[in-house]
């Protein structure tokens, strides 16, 4: 059964991987037998992620922008011939009320969240459907699915729910075509971006509250759900978003 998951020869691309999931993620998969391309902007984590992790690449990559996407999956194929899988990970928010949050941050945060899955998930995708064959895995969020309000992050919500329907659309496109498209929807794990969050504050106390399980997800939480979906184990799955949420969008 472990054969299932097993990533060995597969070639991957990470975005954002210099820190949080991202980095979490290229370790998964290059544990997992991966040759992992990671990208990220800032290259000097990555450069030592790339010395750490043997035949792994680090590719500087702003995902804002459409050139650097394209660039990052000509690197790819350029080291390794093709792309099996794409995980897009990249992304930022902005914890304002809508009526406070300028034009600017609103559109910046659907910029990196939404518009950088777009053009690498473009790229990719036209290299998979040359190969005929590849895997892209979204994260999206559980507040592209639900409202939450008491943590006001319109522009977040907004470009998560996009990428959630960004998804099922490839998906559908590309099902009969040998490339399958799933996301994984967290909710809330310690990572910079929500590092006060789990301060061990009001914060940390409201997830508690809010989440069935009476807890925030630890970061091995992500694993299997990621091994799932990059792998041959959910060769039969696609336009689908996996919730990794300990319940808390079942209530």
């Amino acid at each position: 059964m472990t054969q299932l998951f097993d990533m060995t020869g597969r070639v991957v691309i990470v975005t954002g991987a210099s820190s949080g999931f991202g980095e979490r993620f290229t370790r998964v998969l290059h544990e997992a037998g991966a040759s992992v391309v990671m990208a990220a902007r800032r290259v000097d984590r990555l450069r030592a992620l790339e010395e750490e992790l043997n035949g792994s690449l680090a590719v500087a990559c702003d995902v804002t922008s459409d050139e650097q996407c394209r660039d990052l999956v000509e690197a790819t194929v350029a080291r390794h011939g093709r792309v099996d899988v794409l995980v897009n990970n990249a992304g930022t928010s902005n914890i304002a009320p809508v009526a406070e949050e300028t034009a600017e941050q609103f559109r910046h945060v659907v910029d990196v969240n939404l518009m950088g899955t777009y053009s690498t998930s473009r790229y990719a995708g036209l290299q998979m459907l040359e190969q005929g064959h590849g895997v892209i895995v979204n994260i999206a969020s559980i507040v592209g699915m639900v409202g939450l309000g008491r943590m006001p992050q319109g522009s977040y919500a907004a470009s998560k729910a996009a990428v959630v329907n960004l998804t099922r659309e490839m998906a559908a496109q590309w099902a009969r075509k040998g490339v399958r498209v799933n996301a994984i929807a967290p909710a809330f794990f310690p990572t910079e971006l929500t590092s006060e969050l789990f301060d061990g504050g009001s914060g940390e106390a409201w997830v508690a509250k809010m989440t069935p399980m009476g807890r925030g997800g630890a970061a091995h939480e992500l694993d299997g759900a990621l091994l799932y979906l990059a792998s041959d184990a959910s060769s039969y799955v696609t336009g689908t978003v996996l919730p990794v949420d300990g319940g808390w969008t079942a209530v």
